[in-house]
Formats: structure tokens, sequence, C-alpha cells
């Protein structure tokens, strides 16, 4: 949602190699996909070592969605589907995590109100980005993105679905995030409503 935040200078560096490789900001993306599908698999799974895994695969898909806007901007490989691709995927990975977490807690004391939960967050999050994707589409990205603060953006909160995960907290992360996120999508709808209409209409 910005470009500088601690997780983009450390993208930065790792994809430095890859600036003159057939390597696509587009590949980077879609390994973000598989990354971000296979941590909400792992997920919904409910054990240690898979919630291990899911974690890992999560982090790792955290990177590679910094890093994909990385490459665009350090090989000028810079693209309008390539926006747009970023945030459907974005949207598509955090809305299938809390899914699948929402799958795992069904065996606790959420029973099958965890499913309720999962796609409630799940919908919201796709809200909010679908929100997102039309302020990129029709203005541009950089009209969708939102300043950094010490170094951390509102996408970064999504780093303590794995933290929460490991210390056995994904019941109440679950709950949180089906209370908070209904918020956040008319917070940040309203924003970006706002965003467009000024875009179009220009200073009066």
């Amino acid at each position: 949602m910005s470009y500088n935040t601690w997780i983009h200078r450390f993208s930065r560096v790792l994809v430095q190699p890859l600036v003159d490789t057939a390597v696509t900001p587009n590949h980077l993306t879609t390994g973000r996909l598989i990354s971000g599908l296979a941590a909400a698999g792992c997920f919904a799974v409910g054990e240690e070592l898979w919630n291990w895994a899911g974690a890992v695969s999560f982090i790792i898909s955290m990177v590679l969605d910094r890093a994909d806007g990385e490459l665009a901007r350090l090989s000028g490989k810079s693209s309008r589907f390539g926006a747009i691709y970023d945030l459907v995927v974005d949207s598509i990975c955090n809305s299938a995590v809390f899914i699948g977490i929402g799958i795992a807690a069904t065996d606790s004391f959420l029973g099958n109100w965890a499913i309720m939960l999962g796609i409630i967050a799940g919908i919201c999050i796709s809200i909010i980005f679908y929100t997102i994707i039309r302020v990129a589409a029709d203005v541009d990205a950089s009209a969708a993105s939102f300043n950094a603060r010490a170094g951390f953006d509102p996408d970064d909160a999504m780093i303590l679905v794995p933290l929460g995960i490991l210390f056995g907290l994904g019941n109440l992360l679950l709950i949180l995030a089906a209370a908070i996120t209904p918020l956040v999508a008319i917070y940040i709808g309203n924003d970006m409503y706002q965003r467009r209409k000024r875009a179009c209409t220009g200073p009066v």
C-alpha cells in the first residue's frame, strides 16, 4: 500500500540481482499467489507442523508481495496490468488465509461459526482491495497508496497472522479479524471513494 516500509527495504535488497534478468514482477506476484494459497491450506489443517509451514509460507508471500513492486520500479518493468494483478492476488491470499484459519478452528469452541468468521473477514478484505483496485485502475497506483508510518503501513498488520497462529491465538485472531475488518472496509472504502472523486473532478 506504500513503497518505503521495512519489508519494502528488505525486498529491495533481495530483488537487486534480478533487475537485469528475465524474471519479471508478475513472476514474483505469481509466486506470492502460490505461497499465499499454500499458507492458507497449511493453516486449514490446524496441526502444529502445518502451522509452522503455513507461517513460513505466509511470510515468504508477504515478502514477495513487496518484492514484485520493488522489481518493477528498479527494472522499469512497471505496468498497469501488473499493478492490478498485484492487488487482486493480495485480496485472494489475505482472504484465503482467514478462511483457512476458520476451517481449522471448527474443532474449537467456535464450531461451525469459525468458518463464517473466516468468510466475513475474507469478504471484507476483498471489499477493501476492490476499492483500492478501482482507484488504481481509474486513476493510478500511486493514488491508491498509503503513507508509511515508522516504516509500517496498514497491510503490514498481516504479519500478526503467522505470529498469532504460532502462539496459539488463531481463534482470537479470527474473532478480531471478523470484528475489525468490516470497520476497516468502511473506512478505506470511503477514503478510496473520496480519492477517486477528487481525481475525477479535479480541484474545486
